[in-house]
């Protein structure tokens, strides 16, 4: 991926899997938005990936009431390699041969994770269900055993106790301090 380190990529895949968003003209950028309430975690994913964004985040008015926190990278060859990868027909899909590592893991389940008293979810409502499948299969590498779970009229990942036992040792370095109201602690 060219220019950018290991802990970038892993962040980058987190995030599109997540609730990260690339964009395309020429290159791809990224925007990384949450809500203003988690300002903390924007930053840690800024600090990491600064180098390759034009201006630090910035709170914005959304929709409503609603504040926001974002950022955006700038445009470049290497954000256009997971922008061919995860939005093949123009929308975002996960591929087949999806390889994640621990730091991707906890940035997705920070993006888009909740707890269920010892179960959890990864929320995964936005893709088709070929690409839930193989987002489920990328789990069963880690040993995590995940179930496509109703949620009104979407689809989601569920986790059982024993799967979120094996997730959280897995993630938990990873963690952010605001997040961690979302692990089994």
């Amino acid at each position: 991926m060219g220019s950018l380190s290991k802990v970038q990529q892993q962040l980058i895949l987190g995030s599109v899997l997540g609730d990260g968003y690339l964009r395309k003209k020429v290159n791809a950028h990224l925007q990384i938005t949450h809500s203003a309430k988690q300002k903390s975690y924007v930053d840690w994913k800024y600090n990491i990936l600064k180098n390759i964004v034009i201006t630090p985040p910035k709170f914005y008015k959304g929709n409503g009431s609603r504040v926001g926190y974002r950022f955006f990278t700038k445009s470049i060859p290497e954000l256009t390699d997971f922008y061919d990868k995860f939005y093949q027909s123009g929308r975002k899909a996960v591929p087949k041969n999806l390889i994640l590592s621990p730091l991707s893991l906890a940035v997705w389940y920070m993006d888009d994770g909740s707890k269920s008293r010892r179960s959890g979810y990864l929320n995964c409502q936005q893709f088709d269900l070929a690409s839930q499948n193989n987002l489920v299969n990328s789990l069963k590498r880690f040993g995590i055993k995940g179930s496509l779970n109703k949620d009104k009229i979407y689809t989601r990942i569920y986790i059982s106790t024993e799967g979120m036992t094996k997730l959280v040792k897995l993630i938990k370095e990873f963690i952010v301090p605001s997040m961690r109201y979302k692990l089994l602690i």
